[in-house]
């Protein structure tokens, strides 16, 4: 089942540069306005051909898909007053050319992104809300809060390892914790049908 209108409107799309090399993932919302402002053009994937188009003719190719009845099960749509618009997967950024650096900034989202919101002591999977940050070596022991020694962790077995060690709290970790290679939520959406074209525009 497609999303509603509220949650197409954060899908996200992968934004290259000039060179069509991945830039960042930005909302499907941030997406419209570079659309809308001709700073961006879509670019989709047709028959292993690159297509781009400007908003103009990404309209009138979304207004033909809804005539035809051939929107797909994979694909998120906008309802705008007169029209309805696909999500683009893949924009391409017209004035911008550097190339990126790839770090990935340390901070409580991406860390839960990186253990896929999985505690990394129990092993099971939580609602954002109901996980917190874990320093495997307790800040009260000079630990650092570093990509290789904060976890995500769910509140009871937080509460449980207190200001111990994992060793010295008897429990042991799902993933040893390292630094990601790329941005953990490129790395998550990679994994889904949905955004598998993004791999063609990754190093």
């Amino acid at each position: 089942m497609n999303p509603g209108p509220s949650m197409a409107i954060q899908s996200n799309v992968l934004a290259v540069n000039r060179l069509f090399v991945a830039v960042h993932v930005v909302s499907a919302r941030r997406a419209f306005c570079l659309l809308w402002k001709r700073l961006a053009e879509v670019i989709h994937i047709e028959n292993e051909s690159y297509m781009s188009y400007d908003f103009d003719s990404w309209r009138e190719i979304s207004e033909l898909k809804t005539i035809l009845d051939e929107r797909g099960e994979l694909e998120d749509w906008i309802a705008a007053i007169n029209f309805d618009i696909e999500v683009p997967r893949v924009i391409r950024l017209l004035n911008y050319d550097r190339i990126p650096r790839f770090s990935v900034k340390f901070n409580r989202r991406n860390v839960f992104l990186r253990d896929e919101n999985r505690c990394q002591y129990c092993g099971k999977r939580f609602s954002s809300h109901n996980l917190s940050l874990d320093h495997v070596v307790p800040r009260c022991r000079g630990g650092t809060s570093t990509w290789d020694n904060v976890v995500c962790a769910c509140l009871k077995c937080n509460v449980h390892k207190g200001g111990r060690t994992p060793q010295e709290a008897g429990m042991k970790l799902y993933n040893l914790p390292r630094r990601p290679h790329r941005n953990p939520l490129l790395s998550n959406q990679l994994h889904t049908k949905k955004y598998s074209c993004w791999r063609r525009f990754l190093p």
